[in-house]
């Protein structure tokens, strides 16, 4: 009996390389609160990824909803129904009101030209998702911001070590938001990071992720308590000493698949955005006609044989009761978004997974 594949797995080192950094936490007794283990990862990242400052949250959601305040963000924000609740729900959490507008066919991030047309008089921001670590439009989203005077936050969560012309994605905008959850290609069990673009911005960052305190007795803003805990930060510079393969392994089966599914009548792959490093995080296919089966039973067909691919992203966030009522969340708003949460399956991609589990997934598909 085969066993279950799920569409991804977190990348555990082994056990043994922990346990050295478990001792030395345990002999500091510096469980959180900015503890040597956190500082240093702020470090690493920050070298690695190429940006000059970052902040480690205790998970990405919680750094959305703090960017957000950081940047005093007020009225009307734009963004995608096409992403993961958490994007959404962070406006919700400032009092904030999404505006949704339509994605590009191609690339499935915010369609520029649709941005434009949501803008009003009460829009103060712009919050695109990098889907699947695919670059968004960064030249064209920041001209618009530059012409209407708006901030821009990009919810990263998919884009850790993304490039766009051999430049960190993760520099555009204002700020830009990582996730580390466990379900990432870098992660820390729960986890997350803002990317600062100047040591001010991150210094305000740190206040508003540990309660707003500057000092033992001054409360500056109103926090709250963010911090990445000690263990977190431990593991993830274990982590980063093992991304090279873990990079090499997602693009090993990232081009497996593309080869065992090309021509494959009614399976549409997305081709590699050019001029990107590209993080491998997800490999989305999209079932459409001509393909004998519909996306839903292609779904059915590859868990009742144990391989429990996702349809990232459906719903639409803008389909879900708390935000459907939005004048902007009407499907006829978004026409290829709707259109494309239809048609996504998401296959299983992790370092673990052999390429035979790969070639079944491809044979099913086949059929």
């Amino acid at each position: 009996m085969p066993r279950p594949i799920t569409v991804t797995q977190p990348f555990l080192p082994p056990l043994e390389e922990f346990q050295p950094y478990l001792e030395e936490i345990w002999q500091n007794k510096w469980l959180t609160n900015a503890g040597p283990f956190h500082q240093q990862l702020e470090e690493a990242l920050a070298r690695y990824l190429g940006v000059e400052h970052l902040a480690l949250f205790s998970n990405g959601t919680i750094a959305l909803v703090t960017a957000l305040q950081a940047l005093r963000i007020t009225g009307e924000v734009i963004t995608t129904p096409y992403s993961f609740v958490a994007t959404a729900h962070s406006l919700l959490w400032n009092n904030l009101k999404p505006v949704f507008a339509d994605i590009d066919p191609d690339t499935f991030n915010l369609d520029p030209q649709k941005i434009e047309q949501a803008i009003t008089p009460q829009t103060t921001a712009i919050m695109p998702v990098h889907v699947y670590g695919r670059p968004c439009d960064t030249e064209a989203i920041q001209k618009i911001a530059d012409t209407y005077g708006l901030k821009v936050i990009y919810d990263a969560a998919h884009a850790f070590a993304v490039t766009q012309s051999e430049e960190s994605v993760l520099k555009a905008g204002d700020l830009s938001v990582l996730s580390f959850h466990a379900t990432k290609v870098f992660n820390t069990f729960e986890g997350g990071a803002i990317v600062c673009p100047d040591a001010v911005t991150k210094q305000r960052i740190d206040y508003l992720k540990n309660f707003g305190f500057a000092d033992e007795v001054t409360v500056v803003a109103p926090g709250i308590n963010g911090k990445m805990n000690e263990i977190q930060a431990a593991f993830g510079l274990l982590q980063l000493k093992h991304m090279p393969e873990i990079l090499q392994r997602r693009q090993q089966i990232d081009s497996r698949y593309r080869a065992g599914l090309a021509g494959i009548k009614g399976i549409r792959i997305l081709p590699l955005p050019d001029n990107s490093r590209q993080n491998y995080s997800y490999f989305p296919i999209l079932v459409e006609a001509g393909y004998p089966l519909g996306r839903d039973a292609l779904y059915q067909k590859l868990r009742e044989q144990d391989i429990y691919a996702r349809r990232y992203f459906y719903p639409l966030i803008s389909d879900f009761p708390m935000y459907r009522g939005l004048p902007s969340a009407t499907p006829a708003n978004l026409p290829v978004a709707s259109r494309i949460a239809e048609q996504v399956i998401c296959l299983p991609i992790y370092p673990a997974l052999e390429d035979s589990d790969v070639d079944r997934v491809i044979q099913l598909i086949a059929g």
